[in-house]
């Protein structure tokens, strides 16, 4: 089992707290979505053995592109890798670009779940994150896809923001339920350098909230969210049963996958590769820098990915994979974390309850081999 993931690097305008992989230049689209259909081709011996069981569409904002040209990429795909399995097929989307006749289009593609970046109904936080809708439209949205019959939809907020603080995020919280989407997946801001926020930052024109607010912001989110029935999965990932994100859980699975698109990042288990190219640099000529993984790689990124989930460390996979040695270590690592009840043993994994996920970071890092 495997992922394929189609990044799409063009925003119309980049957001304040932004620091993916992105340009404004969507003169060169054409000549990009060109460029993946020879990736596509170049990368096929990749995943030469795995069946693709999930495919995504990121960036930057994909529903800039005509869906019938992502499925365009999508049959290129099934022509060589092994797709009949695939039963996710994802796109994110910015709420002002969903209209009639682009939901018209999607509807004829293979694409059945959409990622919409809401981020907030709140219109003042969403000009101070340079958003291009509104509360109104992102509400709009959502409606508009569940009428076309469109249900598998999954909503982003971002809390955590100088200025904006509970009674906003309660309100974000009350109109993200009332829509009566299955998944919500709700991020903390984090303010990078290389972003308008990050110069704000510098420039003393903003803060970081404190820890202490940041806590009662994450677990408003927690209380309300499984009070409703969400499933608190991931640290930042909440779902209705039979919602969870199955393209983004592959990756917290170890599951190997192969991007495609100019700042994508592939994984097959034994190297990643990934480019840094410009666009159009990668439009004329794919480069990649590749990483070979050691034990003590593939070691870390498994403590980091479990226990950003609920399920924890398989302590049997630890002793199958790195060793009993490996396991016995980490035992004695994680007693503190036990002993103050931010760490729970059950069933044979090492777990942090899904209501202190906050201090999952603190945890991870404690478990790390160096």
């Amino acid at each position: 089992m495997a992922g394929l993931y189609f990044h799409i690097p063009f925003c119309k305008r980049i957001c304040s707290y932004c620091d993916f992989f992105r340009v404004a230049r969507l003169d060169l689209l054409s000549d990009c979505l060109l460029a993946m259909h020879s990736e596509l081709d170049e990368q096929r011996n990749f995943l030469y053995d795995k069946k693709i069981d999930t495919i995504y569409f990121g960036g930057g904002t994909p529903s800039l592109v005509a869906p019938n040209q992502l499925q365009m990429l999508i049959d290129h795909a099934a022509q060589i890798f092994d797709c009949g399995s695939v039963g996710e097929v994802t796109i994110e989307a910015n709420p002002d670009d969903i209209n009639d006749g682009w939901i018209e289009q999607l509807r004829t593609t293979a694409i059945n779940r959409v990622s919409l970046g809401v981020q907030s109904f709140d219109d003042a936080e969403l000009k101070f994150m340079n958003r291009r809708h509104t509360g109104r439209e992102a509400e709009a949205a959502v409606m508009r896809l569940q009428d076309a019959g469109i249900e598998n939809i999954t909503i982003d907020l971002i809390f955590g923001v100088d200025g904006f603080g509970e009674e906003v995020l309660s309100q974000n919280i009350e109109r993200a339920l009332s829509l009566g989407v299955p998944h919500i997946s709700a991020y903390h801001l984090t303010i990078e350098p290389n972003t308008a926020f990050g110069r704000r930052l510098v420039r003393g024109e903003m803060c970081e909230i404190s820890e202490s607010q940041s806590e009662i912001e994450y677990a408003m989110l927690h209380q309300r969210l499984t009070a409703a029935g969400f499933e608190h999965y991931e640290v930042s990932n909440y779902a209705l049963e039979g919602y969870r994100a199955k393209h983004n859980s592959s990756y917290w699975q170890g599951v190997e996958y192969l991007g495609i698109g100019a700042g994508a990042h592939s994984f097959n288990g034994v190297e990643r590769h990934y480019s840094e190219q410009g666009i159009e640099e990668y439009i004329g000529g794919r480069e990649y820098i590749v990483e070979q993984l050691t034990p003590r790689d593939h070691y870390n990124e498994y403590v980091m990915t479990a226990l950003r989930c609920k399920e924890g460390i398989d302590c049997r996979k630890v002793a199958d994979n790195f060793g009993e040695k490996v396991l016995r270590r980490v035992k004695e690592c994680v007693a503190p974390w036990i002993d103050s009840g931010d760490v729970v043993v059950a069933d044979g994994s090492i777990k942090i309850p899904t209501a202190r996920f906050m201090i999952s970071d603190a945890v991870i890092e404690s478990l790390f081999e160096v």
